[in-house]
């Protein structure tokens, strides 16, 4: 994949860090994947929302300290997200009563 010529100094360095470690985009890849394909489906979009919220919770990070011209799409989908949680919060109770 080709690295945008506008990429900051800083975002490189995370970039970097992240392929150093091998596993952990493939990891990444694949829960996005998942939890992707869970949201799609009403039935099981409470989960699909939990399993997707960290990855989320972490494009936010990035874009907030290293990338903020995305920081409105991450916005975007973390309320989308938050918002299929909290239409989905009758699922959760009973895990937490």
């Amino acid at each position: 994949m080709p690295v945008p010529k506008d990429m900051p100094e800083s975002m490189m360095k995370v970039m970097t860090a992240f392929m150093q470690v091998s596993w952990l985009m493939p990891l990444v890849g694949t829960i996005e994947i998942v939890g992707g394909a869970l949201f799609i489906f009403k039935k099981t979009r409470a989960l699909g929302a939990i399993v997707i919220l960290p990855v989320i919770v972490g494009v936010l990070l990035t874009n907030i300290f290293n990338a903020p011209s995305g920081l409105p799409i991450a916005l975007v989908m973390l309320l989308i997200n938050l918002w299929a949680i909290i239409d989905n919060k009758d699922k959760y109770l009973h895990l937490i009563e």
